[in-house]
């Protein structure tokens, strides 16, 4: 059984076919799928699916906080199901490509108390960019 689904039986979502299908092909790792992707993967292994019960399955994971939609420079949301391991990613600028990355360190220990205006702190996004090797 995926990490996914094993999580989402233990918190006693209902699991019907066709979300044991979203769950399936969203379990792994430097899974980023956008919802289209989602959807074609799902369809191949229980082709009745259809586009709006994978949009609203996705809408309910993210809702659970079990799965996190990732936005780059304007792209398709992609859905991200490493949302309990800490990450940030890494994205090609060419073809959009994102990979999960974790280098050491806090990056909110990087943003000096001066230059957080009174903010109370909660959470830092970074991306990392880059050119991946196919399109370097």
């Amino acid at each position: 059984m995926s990490d996914l689904l094993e999580r989402l039986r233990g918190r006693g979502w209902r699991v019907t076919a066709q979300r044991r299908v979203v769950a399936e092909v969203l379990d792994g790792d430097h899974v980023h799928l956008t919802a289209d992707e989602v959807h074609t993967r799902a369809a191949r292994r229980l082709p009745e699916i259809s586009r709006a019960t994978v949009y609203n399955t996705l809408g309910e994971l993210v809702a659970l906080g079990e799965v996190a939609e990732v936005s780059t420079d304007g792209r398709a949301k992609r859905y991200d199901p490493n949302a309990h391991h800490p990450h940030q990613h890494l994205v090609c600028s060419g073809c959009g490509a994102i990979r999960d990355v974790r280098p050491t360190g806090d990056p909110l220990d990087r943003l000096p108390a001066d230059q957080r205006f009174g903010f109370t702190v909660s959470g830092a996004e970074v991306v990392y960019r880059g050119l991946c090797p196919s399109c370097a």
